[in-house]
């Protein structure tokens, strides 16, 4: 998906240029870091950028996929509901993730009725594809206030310090509270936890279990949800937010795949943990995300009047996989990094710092392909090399060691990496902005709350590694607590999908079409057994005949 130059350097004459290096110094910077991401960062590229002209955040810059999605018309109308059942419940979480487990448990552990209602099934989310582990501020030395100061600066100042300060504040006890739940860490020999340094970060806070942190933790919260009070309801997708008279948010309308019918959730407090938009496939790159990321929550949100932040910033990993094509865009965690791999041209040559920020580094990369220093495949795939066998060269063992996960994609590539490097290219990787929340994830919607990546404000405009896996249990556990408080004094309030109206009379005036329809749900290359399986959920335009 990533475009080559024709003066790209041929993978074979690459290979030939390659040797594994022991060490190789730290190269100068040919660009000054804002001229590196202004030239050379997708966020800045002006053709993939619209004004969104309805809604909250009327006037403001959006990338232009997101916009058309953010101005569609519901999935559904009056008629569509006429004899579907409703279904009462305290708390309803949309999202089965580590954000909506996180926030289902803490809910129904202080009393409250939860239903957790998720597209897939639980636990198929981002969060199991987080590699490299999870911050928190344990050592000697640092402190939460440093972890601060590093993600501010890493989000180039445009978070919210509130956000951040109870984020990087909650770290330890975020540690503490998912070993409690029986999650598993990579220990020294003193049975002390393991940590290493994140790009852009000043300290070692980066907690880790092998490279599939986020796999193991999806383990532990999957189990703990289903081992508790907690009514997980698979295969229900959300296609649109329930208002009420008061201005809030009453439930939702979910359609069950398996039995082809909506159900109406009423409920006192809806959080929406939906994640991200990586297979929106944002200026054609290839994502890490997985199968259900395309940006619902956000779509949902906006239309119940929800105003979000931070629309035009998205995070491209710098190491996603780029050859063979059918696996590009896998992840290849930042830890690799973090214990002195290097990024090689096709020259062979160091060209960056590989543990600055990510977009720095992404950029870094991208510019090496675009003026004729990258690698390019017969099947015109660019990229850099991965210098795994220099990384072996200086700690035979380690690859082996710590990162099982990446051997394992190496066999699936065929490739030894202690012997070969691997190709490797920016991948659509997280949504660094979404809804305006408050510290406990409230949002300007009475009822509505938001967790984890459909929630902005905390990563500014990049985010740092471990933040992402910090984020969803800190804020999770906080959206479940004020969610479970809600249940006590909130009177029951007429379900309505009146806010409909006014976006369509908003859409006319604009002169948008109505033939859009969002939430996406699925990607536009889903394929089910039979059209039948899922009409009207894998469509995203009205068939007019």
């Amino acid at each position: 998906m990533n475009k080559t130059t024709p003066n790209g350097i041929s993978y074979r004459e690459a290979l030939d240029n390659y040797q594994a290096n022991r060490e190789l110094p730290l190269p100068e910077p040919a660009l000054e870091n804002r001229q590196l991401l202004n030239h050379f960062h997708p966020d800045y590229i002006e053709e993939s950028r619209a004004t969104l002209q309805i809604g909250p955040n009327k006037g403001d810059p959006c990338h232009k996929q997101l916009a058309q999605l953010l101005q569609s018309d519901s999935r559904i109308n009056e008629a569509d509901l006429a004899g579907a059942a409703t279904v009462k419940t305290d708390v309803l979480v949309i999202g089965g993730g580590g954000a909506g487990c996180a926030a289902a448990l803490i809910a129904q552990q202080q009393g409250a009725k939860v239903i957790l209602a998720t597209k897939l099934r639980l636990g198929d989310s981002n969060t199991i594809m987080a590699e490299g582990g999870i911050q928190a501020s344990i050592n000697k030395g640092d402190s939460p206030q440093t972890h601060f100061d590093d993600t501010l600066k890493a989000g180039h100042h445009h978070s919210d310090p509130n956000l951040v300060a109870k984020l990087a504040l909650d770290g330890p006890d975020v540690i503490r509270w998912l070993i409690q739940q029986g999650m598993q860490f990579d220990l020294d020999e003193f049975g002390d936890l393991l940590t290493r340094r994140a790009g852009g970060t000043s300290a070692e806070r980066i907690c880790f279990y092998r490279d599939y942190t986020g796999l193991e933790m999806m383990r532990v919260l999957r189990e703990a949800v289903y081992n508790s009070g907690v009514e997980v309801w698979n295969y229900s997708p959300t296609v649109e937010l329930l208002s009420d008279d008061m201005g809030g948010c009453s439930g939702a309308v979910l359609s069950s795949l398996k039995d082809r019918k909506y159900i109406q959730v009423s409920a006192k407090t809806v959080i929406l943990a939906t994640g991200g938009i990586g297979r929106m496939h944002l200026n054609t790159f290839p994502t890490s995300n997985h199968f259900g990321a395309t940006g619902d929550g956000l779509v949902l949100a906006y239309r119940l009047g929800a105003a979000l932040r931070d629309l035009d910033s998205f995070q491209y990993h710098p190491t996603g996989l780029a050859h063979p094509y059918h696996l590009a865009g896998t992840l290849i965690t930042e830890g690799v990094r973090s214990n002195g791999t290097y990024l090689l041209n096709g020259k062979g040559e160091r060209f960056t710092d590989e543990l600055q920020a990510r977009d720095i580094v992404a950029a870094s990369i991208i510019r090496e392909c675009q003026e004729g220093r990258g690698i390019v495949t017969e099947d015109h795939q660019a990229g850099v090399w991965l210098d795994t066998p220099g990384l072996e060269l200086r700690h035979p063992g380690l690859l082996q060691q710590k990162f099982p996960k990446l051997m394992h994609l190496g066999k699936k590539t065929g490739t030894d990496l202690t012997q070969k490097p691997m190709l490797i290219y920016p991948t659509l990787h997280y949504q660094n902005g979404g809804v305006v929340i408050n510290e406990n994830g409230e949002t300007s919607i009475p009822g509505l709350v938001c967790v984890g990546e459909v929630a902005g404000g905390i990563h500014g405009k990049n985010r740092l590694m471990g933040n992402a896996l910090l984020e969803i249990i800190s804020f999770g556990r906080r959206a479940g607590l004020v969610a479970a408080e809600r249940r006590k004094n909130k009177r029951s309030s007429q379900l309505s999908i009146e806010h409909l109206n006014q976006l369509r009379r908003e859409l006319t005036h604009s002169n948008l079409s109505l033939d859009c329809e969002g939430p996406l749900l699925f990607p536009e290359y889903a394929k089910f057994d039979l059209d039948s399986d899922y009409i009207g959920l894998h469509r995203n335009r009205r068939s007019h005949s």
